[in-house]
C-alpha cells in the first residue's frame, strides 16, 4: 500500500489538559508556516467556533471543512450522523432479506448512537480526510483525539478487529467454497455463506486502509499534560501504551504553566509545584528522544485567533519530513546470542513501562503483552516460534524476552 501524502499529527493527553486548544494551536502554527492544514475534531461545534473566534459552526470532512485562518480549515466529526448513515446504508443493502423476514426497517430518526460508535466515526473521518487531502490539497492533518487511554484503544482498533476477523472467518477457507456443499453434508451443519466472506473481505480492506494511515511514517502523536503531581505517572503510562502499539511520539506539551515569581503566595506555591513536575517531565523525556514544549497559562480560556497565535508561537513545530520527530515504527529486533548464551533475545522498547504494570503471556505463536490499561497481541517472529520463553527483563525502557530453542526443532550446529 502506498505511503499517504498527507502528514498526520494526533493530539491526545489526559482529560481536561487542553487537548483541543493544543491541537488548534498546532494547526494554526503549521498554517502560518505555510502548511495547508486541516484540523479534525469531535468537539462541540459551538466551542470550536468560540475557540477560533468565528460566528458560525464548523464544516465537515465531505465539504472540506470551514476556513478559519489562511491555510487552515476545520472540520467536525459527527459520530451520531456517521452511525445513522452507515445503519441506513446497511438496511438498504439487506432490504431483500428484511422483506423476506417481514422485518420493518428503522427510520433515520429512530437510530440512537451506540457505545463505541465514536471510535469508528473518528477512524472513518481520518481516512476520509486523507482522501479529501489528495483532492483538495491539504498536506497536514491535525486530529483532536479523545483522552489518551481511549485514543490508544481507538488507534489499535483496526489491527485488533482484523485479527478477530481472521480468527472467526479464516480467509483460507474460501478456497474450499467449491466443496462447501460436500463439506456441509459431511459436517451436518450449513457452511458460512459466500456473502459473509465477501462482507468480511470488504471490512478487512477498509480496516487495512485505516491501519496503514495510523502506521504510516508520517503519523505521529503529541501528548498534552498539565504539570502536577500525577502528570509524570500519567505520562509514563501513556508513553508505554503508545510504544506498545508502535505509535511514534513527536512531542510532549506542558500546558497552562503559571508564571514564576508571583507576589501571591498561593500562586507562587502552585507555580513552584508546576516547575517541579516540569523538571520531572524533562527527565522522563530526554531531549534527543522527545521534544518537550512549554505553553503558558493565558489567565483566561483561549478564544479567538489572537489567543491561539500566542500559543502557536511556542508550540513545537511539525517536522516537514515524514518520520521525523519520532522513533521508527515497531523497532523490535531479535538478537542472536545462541553461540554465547544459548538464547535469542526479542527486544521491545517500552519507555515508561513499570514491572508492576507489565505482564507477558505466550499463546501459541503469539505473545500477549499488557502494560497498565493497554494490551496488544503480538505475532512472534518466525525464528521464535520454534523456541520456548526462558524469561524476561525490563530495564532502561526496554523489554527483553529470552527464548531458548525447542529440542528437535532447530538444526544441529557444528
Amino acid at each position: 500500500m502506498s505511503t499517504p501524502r498527507t502528514r498526520t499529527v494526533l493530539v491526545t493527553g489526559g482529560g481536561g489538559t487542553g487537548r483541543t486548544t493544543v491541537a488548534a494551536a498546532t494547526a494554526l502554527a503549521a498554517a502560518r508556516r505555510g502548511r495547508r492544514t486541516l484540523l479534525l475534531s469531535a468537539e462541540d461545534p459551538g466551542l470550536l467556533a468560540e475557540l477560533f473566534g468565528v460566528d458560525a459552526g464548523v464544516g465537515t470532512v465531505p465539504d472540506g471543512g470551514r476556513e478559519v485562518a489562511p491555510g487552515l480549515r476545520i472540520a467536525r466529526i459527527d459520530s451520531g450522523a456517521a452511525f445513522r448513515a452507515r445503519a441506513v446504508s446497511l438496511q438498504e443493502r439487506a432490504r431483500s432479506a428484511l422483506d423476506l423476514l417481514g422485518a420493518e426497517p428503522l427510520d433515520d430518526d429512530e437510530l440512537a448512537e451506540p457505545p463505541g460508535a465514536d471510535a469508528f466515526a473518528l477512524l472513518g473521518a481520518v481516512r476520509a480526510a486523507h482522501a479529501a487531502g489528495a483532492a483538495s490539497g491539504h498536506d497536514l492533518l491535525v486530529v483532536d483525539m479523545p483522552p489518551v487511554e481511549q485514543a490508544v484503544r481507538t488507534l489499535a482498533l483496526p489491527e485488533q478487529a482484523r485479527r478477530w476477523l481472521r480468527r472467526l472467518l479464516p480467509p483460507e477457507r474460501q478456497a474450499a467454497r467449491a466443496l462447501r456443499p460436500v463439506l456441509a453434508q459431511l459436517a451436518g451443519v450449513p457452511m458460512p455463506a459466500r456473502s459473509l466472506y465477501e462482507a468480511a473481505g470488504r471490512l478487512d480492506r477498509d480496516l487495512a486502509a485505516v491501519q496503514a494511515l495510523i502506521e504510516a511514517p508520517g503519523t505521529t502523536v503529541r501528548l498534552v499534560t498539565e504539570p502536577g503531581p500525577a502528570a509524570v505517572r500519567a505520562l509514563r503510562a501513556a508513553r508505554a501504551g503508545l510504544a506498545l502499539h508502535g505509535l511514534a511520539l513527536d512531542a510532549v506539551v506542558a500546558n497552562r504553566l503559571l508564571p514564576a515569581g508571583s507576589p501571591d503566595p498561593w500562586l507562587a506555591d502552585l507555580a513552584s509545584r508546576q516547575q517541579e513536575a516540569l523538571k520531572a517531565l524533562l527527565e522522563e523525556c530526554p531531549a534527543d528522544a522527545v521534544t518537550v514544549c512549554e505553553l503558558p497559562h493565558l489567565g483566561r480560556s483561549p478564544g479567538g485567533v489572537d489567543d491561539l497565535a500566542e500559543l502557536a508561537e511556542r508550540v513545537a513545530p511539525v517536522p516537514a519530513d515524514a518520520g521525523a520527530g519520532g522513533p521508527a515504527r515497531e523497532p523490535w529486533t531479535v538478537e542472536d546470542r545462541l553461540a554465547a548464551d544459548g538464547v535469542l533475545l526479542w527486544r521491545l522498547p517500552l519507555p515508561g513501562a513499570t514491572r508492576e504494570s507489565l505482564t507477558l503471556v505466550r499463546r501459541g505463536d503469539e505473545v500477549v503483552v499488557t502494560t497498565g490499561p493497554f494490551r496488544r497481541v503480538l505475532p512472534l517472529p518466525a525464528a521464535l516460534r520454534r523456541c520456548a520463553v526462558a524469561g524476561a527483563r525490563l530495564a532502561g525502557g526496554e523489554l527483553s524476552v529470552r527464548f531458548v530453542p525447542e529440542p528437535g526443532m532447530w538444526p544441529e550446529r557444528d
